[in-house]
């Protein structure tokens, strides 16, 4: 697909198969949720404890994916300040995102509040870039949580850039365009690290690198900004054989960095294929759309669009669109 964008197809299926066992934190009851079921991509029925959407729609992870994608077909050349636009449509006041946050207070004493909320869930990097936004702070991004918030926004950028703007990716102008985006929605120095760390991984599989995960290891040994990641790759190579979910629930099953990096390196390192990849990454619960978004992007770079499956691509509510996208830009 033109413009790279069948990396970003592959993010935005694997976190909708996902999504409908997200935040499962209890294994028991996710085993019994797909107890007999050989693909237990896209459940029809909800089961995440904290939010319930339409089975086919994605996570507020790749929304703002798809919320950035919109701000460059429209306006690529000022796509910062049309996402910002956009963002405050979608997830600001007057959206399902906001109503539903609003909700979140009063429905607190409660117990088990969280089944009571109908509609997507916002969340807390959006949150504050909303309130900085609104504030018309400089810096907008926010920096309470390590999250995956800043990876999903700037993908659909990273892709952009990698397919249009060639001569700036030959240079550290391309990463440094990518540390600002990554900016407006999450400005945590570990958030910012681990990104940069998937789109290298990301780029060195589109660039046809048979192993990024090694070719990462060798190009950043003595890069001292990455000398965490790098121990933590390793450490993951070390326990490729053991089972994915125990290492999941070892190195971090919630949405948080490293752990979420982490994991999703061990899926990576130890699946061959797109699908088995992100049937583990679901089993193994937890905040496996936030996962499943790298994991999905990695291997649609490496394998290309066929490494997706076509059943699970018309499940998806926004296939159509991206891969029209893809076609003509």
């Amino acid at each position: 697909m033109k413009n790279n964008l069948h990396v970003f197809l592959g993010a935005t299926i694997a976190d909708s198969a996902a999504r409908p066992l997200h935040w499962v934190y209890d294994q028991k009851k996710l085993n019994s949720y797909i107890k007999n079921k050989k693909d237990f991509a896209f459940l029809k029925k909800n089961k995440s404890p904290f939010y319930s959407i339409p089975t086919g729609n994605v996570s507020g992870y790749n929304d703002v994916g798809q919320v950035m994608l919109d701000a460059l077909s429209k306006n690529p050349k000022n796509y910062k300040k049309q996402f910002k636009i956009n963002l405050k449509k979608h997830f600001g006041p007057g959206s399902k995102y906001w109503k539903n946050y609003k909700s979140r207070s009063k429905y607190r004493k409660i117990k088990d509040w969280r089944g009571l909320i109908k509609g997507p869930w916002i969340h807390q990097n959006v949150i504050d870039t909303l309130n900085n936004i609104k504030n018309n702070k400089k810096i907008t991004g926010g920096n309470k949580v390590h999250e995956s918030d800043g990876f999903c926004t700037a993908l659909p950028v990273f892709l952009y850039f990698k397919y249009h703007q060639k001569k700036l990716v030959k240079n550290n102008k391309f990463y440094k365009e990518l540390k600002n985006t990554i900016s407006i929605v999450c400005t945590s120095k570990i958030s910012i690290k681990y990104a940069l760390a998937k789109f290298y991984l990301i780029d060195m599989a589109i660039s046809g690198k048979q192993n990024p995960i090694n070719s990462f290891l060798i190009k950043f040994k003595k890069d001292v900004y990455f000398k965490e990641v790098i121990s933590n790759i390793r450490l993951v190579k070390r326990l490729k054989l053991k089972s994915h979910s125990s290492m999941v629930k070892k190195l971090g099953i919630s949405c948080r960095y490293p752990g979420t990096f982490n994991s999703s390196i061990h899926a990576i390192i130890k699946f061959n294929s797109y699908k088995s990849a992100i049937l583990n990454t679901i089993r193994a619960g937890g905040c496996n759309c936030s996962r499943s978004n790298f994991i999905g992007s990695y291997f649609s770079s490496l394998d290309g669009l066929k490494a997706i499956p076509k059943e699970w691509i018309r499940k998806c509510y926004h296939s159509h669109k991206i891969i029209k996208l893809g076609s003509y830009t």
